[in-house]
């Protein structure tokens, strides 16, 4: 019997279970060992007497939890426990992040007449958490200058750090310390000039080269970087905001930085895909036009599939964080950037040798899971998958019946995307951002499929995206794009989608999601209604 786990359904309407729990749990304890735990300032005894009792346990008070089979099975399924969800569907203000508190440990010395080099003689998981939290800007300078040896001009400004000869000729920062050093190179209140100093400049941070660039203007500039020893074969691009396009925060990022960061992403692409297939480039030497990208995109749609390169890659970690205990929490550095490559349609497979290959294997991609995704659904019920998914979020009802509040999933739409909440969101927080259906049915499926338009209409959701999760308070977002294959005319119903999944403080993940169990607060709907309320504040809607 062909089962596909999914909260999508022929009938086109979202499915999904409701635990209704009542039990009785045998007690299996042999010892009771009550005890005192404190007293109140009245100086009643609290005791640990209902850890412990008597006889079996009745339970027919639980709160219900909503089971929601991920729309795509490889995802899993998203429980919502109803008691949270409700309290949160009356006060949308609930959905957020309590904002950064100020911090200035240089204002508590100065007040109890400490000297400012005593930050020298702090532990290192403090000075880490003073790196990550001070919003004092001498905090942070003084931090910065502990991690490496800051060079300065006559004026007492950063012009760059200090560098050692290795044993190979080369040359190599001075860091003392590289904990610190990365954990206040990434806060955003470090004073700019320490921030260009110690890793913006190009070249501070490696040999990288720049193999492309969207020219400085009057409000953006962007850098490509080759990294070439990379675990992705063929080497992956970043595309780097600039040192004089600081952008430490989705608060500073403007439309135009995310066409420059995508534009970028499409011309590698483009072009790499057009080398294949010996098209003549437009231009070398500067960065192509948007009349001479989109040429170059129907040329590439007009030639047979490349033999070789046939997915996308790309993804954007944006926010980063340190603990005092030296765990990274996300992301490579602060100033934003994305990262992109491309894959090849299959690899040589070996077998207990380095030399002698036994054939191929196919290469890894995301987006073939949602190909296969819709292939199952096909084997299953005879259907469309994203024809059924489209219809369901179209007339989405919400999950608690309420009618009095909003049931819409759609955070923002033009002609070309859809900006929505997913039904079982695998990251509390997660939107999801797709290509809808053109007049004729035709739904891009991956960038080379995008024309201008489409294109547009997808740098304007990512953007869209990250403004209204930054005005929740989100500091750290993972974005991710699931295309499909290249040339894969077998599959025009695939559309592109992108998934945007926030790292909140209170959830880092344990064995539930390690188990493809993902446990919510919100209704979705709720969700979208308070992104719909943070892009209005925007004046995004």
């Amino acid at each position: 019997m062909n089962i596909f786990r999914s909260c999508v359904t022929p009938d086109k309407r979202f499915v999904y279970g409701i635990h209704k729990p009542g039990y009785r749990v045998n007690n299996l304890r042999q010892a009771t060992q009550i005890c005192s735990l404190g007293h109140t300032p009245e100086g009643e005894l609290v005791t640990n007497e209902g850890n412990f009792p008597e006889s079996a346990i009745e339970i027919n008070d639980a709160d219900w939890v909503f089971e929601i089979p991920n729309a795509f099975p490889f995802k899993g399924a998203t429980f919502i426990k109803k008691g949270w969800a409700d309290a949160r569907a009356d006060n949308l203000e609930q959905i957020c992040i309590e904002p950064v508190k100020t911090v200035s440990m240089s204002a508590l010395l100065r007040d109890q007449h400490c000297p400012p080099d005593i930050l020298k003689k702090f532990p290192e998981p403090v000075l880490l958490a003073l790196a990550t939290c001070a919003t004092d800007p001498d905090d942070l300078s003084n931090l910065a200058e502990q991690s490496c040896v800051i060079e300065k001009d006559a004026a007492g400004q950063p012009v760059g750090i200090g560098y050692e000869k290795t044993s190979h000729g080369g040359f190599r920062p001075i860091i003392h310390n590289v904990a610190l050093f990365e954990a206040v190179a990434n806060n955003p209140a470090l004073p700019d000039a320490y921030k260009i100093a110690m890793v913006l400049r190009p070249g501070v941070q490696g040999n990288s080269p720049i193999v492309a660039e969207w020219p400085q203007d009057e409000t953006s500039h962007v850098y490509e970087y080759l990294r070439s020893n990379s675990y992705i074969s063929g080497g992956h691009y970043a595309a780097n905001m600039a040192e004089d396009a600081i952008r430490y925060s989705i608060a500073t990022l403007t439309r135009k930085d995310v066409r420059a960061l995508r534009h970028l992403y499409y011309q590698r692409s483009y072009v790499r895909l057009a080398e294949e297939l010996e098209i003549p480039l437009p231009a070398e030497g500067r960065m192509l036009d948007a009349a001479e990208l989109e040429k170059l995109r129907q040329k590439i749609v007009a030639h047979q599939p490349p033999a070789m390169l046939s997915a996308t890659l790309w993804g954007w970690n944006f926010g980063f964080d340190y603990a005092p205990t030296k765990y990274r929490l996300h992301a490579s550095h602060q100033q934003i950037h994305q990262q992109y490559a491309m894959l090849p349609k299959e690899i040589e497979a070996y077998s207990g040798s380095l030399t002698k290959s036994c054939g191929t294997i196919p290469s890894y991609g995301c987006g073939d899971l949602i190909a296969d995704a819709i292939e199952q659904y096909k084997k299953c019920h005879d259907r469309d998958l994203f024809t059924d998914y489209r219809v369901a979020l179209a007339t989405n009802q919400r999950m608690d019946g309420r009618q009095d509040l909003d049931a819409s999933l759609v955070v923002w739409q033009d002609n070309q995307a859809m900006l929505f909440v997913p039904k079982a969101q695998t990251s509390q927080w997660e939107l999801q951002l797709m290509t809808l259906p053109d007049a004729n049915g035709s739904v891009a499926g991956n960038i080379v499929e995008a024309d201008e338009t489409v294109r547009e209409s997808l740098d304007q959701g990512i953007f869209m995206a990250q403004k209204a999760l930054a005005r929740l308070g989100a500091k750290m977002v993972t974005s991710i794009e699931y295309p499909k294959r290249i040339g894969d005319d077998g599959r025009q119903a695939q559309p592109l989608l992108y998934s945007f999944l926030p790292r909140l403080p209170e959830s880092p993940g344990g064995f539930s999601e390690a188990q493809f169990r993902f446990i919510n607060g919100h209704y979705p709907e709720d969700f979208a209604a308070a992104c719909r309320r943070q892009l209005k504040k925007e004046h995004l809607e």
